[in-house]
């Protein structure tokens, strides 16, 4: 398992190595997110090197919108407010009015005045006496923290920019299928192939900023005797979220030997009142165990309650599957992921205390993945599976089989 998630990590630097390479050459790179694949992906250029002929690729070819993303601070700077409120929605958009070229365009629909206007819009030397509205070309604002706060189109050409060292100002355009749809899947494979585009998933954008770049801060630290002995707790906060979390350390994280690390997201019910719906407090009690005998190692504490929906949507799954729904159902059915975690703050808390090498001790394969591909070499996965009780056995079922967790004893 670990030398195929290893071979994933290296695919997502091959990705961002050749989409960079494209964009600072002037080519066209095929935008995608394999995680939702029928938000299709949108053909992305340096605006600055737009000439008229790929303003008509893009809207004959592609056949969508022809945007141009930039940051929201530049938006501002810019005088181009949104046209709505700011959505975290990946279906929309967040697009400002619409804009044009002061000088050297005519109607402004042409490819030639479209091109002329994305160039415009790619130099960081234009101010906003260069631009009138409403125009053909429709800036989208990226949000500050990128792809790790929002995974918007936007957001991605943005990130592949500062990838690439380029101007952050990318056009970009959603591609179509033959019927106008939102061209999904082969067909979308097809397209990239017979115009030869270098494809970039925005999973693979995302672990590189995740592997090149920190976004926590150790707020304290000090001693915190526990029942399993005395371990020095460290409070993180990450940047992205404005959450806190927390690192048990015993002995020195940092050292050669490879870290025993257990990555525990929080669980109020299950870890404080003794909730027998979960395995939670019990596989926290197993890991603080294991960490001590062993003498050195890390516990996260990570503040994602419910698999990442939060306490109030936990109680309401958990009256849907009173009335016959599994965990994974009742997410779904809230109208969240099945598994809306996200385990790269981990990684980074462990880079900060100076880890690289970890094992983990864990039944999910997706966190070795993460850890994995945000920059830290997992040698290996530990069991840490406890007896199925009469109230828990049908929530571990559904984890081993809709969320592929790794369990033997269900």
């Amino acid at each position: 398992m670990s030398e195929r998630i290893l071979q994933e990590s290296g695919e997502d630097r091959r990705q961002v190595a050749e989409a960079a390479e494209a964009l600072r050459t002037g080519r066209a790179v095929l935008v995608t997110q394999r995680s939702r694949p029928l938000r299709g992906g949108v053909v992305a250029m340096l605006a600055s090197r737009v000439d008229p002929d790929a303003v008509n690729f893009m809207a004959s070819k592609a056949r969508g919108l022809v945007a141009v993303a930039i940051e929201a601070r530049r938006a501002e700077a810019l005088g181009l407010p949104l046209q709505a409120a700011g959505t975290g929605e990946l279906a929309r958009e967040n697009y400002t009015v619409s804009v044009e070229a002061r000088e050297g365009v005519s109607t402004g629909i042409s490819a030639a005045d479209r091109a002329a206007t994305l160039q415009v819009m790619g130099s960081p030397d234009t101010t906003a006496a260069a631009l009138v509205t409403p125009g053909h070309i429709f800036p989208a604002a990226a949000v500050a923290g990128g792809v790790l706060e929002r995974a918007g189109w936007a957001e991605a050409c943005v990130d592949l920019a500062g990838a690439a060292g380029q101007w952050p100002a990318v056009a970009f355009c959603e591609v179509l299928d033959d019927e106008g749809e939102l061209c999904t899947g082969a067909a979308l494979q097809r397209f990239a192939d017979e115009h030869r585009l270098v494809t970039l998933d925005i999973a693979a954008l995302t672990a590189h900023r995740m592997s090149t770049e920190s976004f926590v801060d150790r707020l304290s630290s000090a001693p915190l005797h526990t029942r399993w002995g005395v371990f020095d707790c460290h409070v993180f906060i990450d940047r992205l979220e404005n959450k806190q979390h927390l690192v048990l350390t015993l002995g020195d994280p940092a050292s050669a030997e490879p870290l025993l690390v257990r990555l525990h997201s929080e669980c109020l019910t299950g870890d404080v009142l003794g909730s027998m719906r979960c395995d939670c407090g019990s596989q926290l009690a197993a890991a603080m165990q294991r960490i001590r005998d062993e003498g050195r190692g890390a516990a996260l504490y990570l503040r994602q309650e419910g698999r990442g929906i939060g306490l109030v949507n936990k109680v309401n799954a958990y009256a849907l599957q009173d009335a016959g729904r599994d965990t994974v159902e009742a997410n779904i059915e809230l109208g969240f992921d099945a598994d809306a975690r996200d385990f790269r703050v981990g990684a980074q808390m462990l880079l900060a205390l100076g880890a690289q090498k970890v094992r983990v001790m864990t039944n999910n394969p997706r966190k070795v993945a993460d850890l994995t591909r945000y920059g830290l070499e997992v040698v290996a996965r530990e069991p840490i599976e406890l007896e199925p009780g009469a109230h828990n056995s049908g929530y571990l079922r559904a984890k081993k089989e809709k969320l592929g967790h790794l369990l033997t004893k269900v």
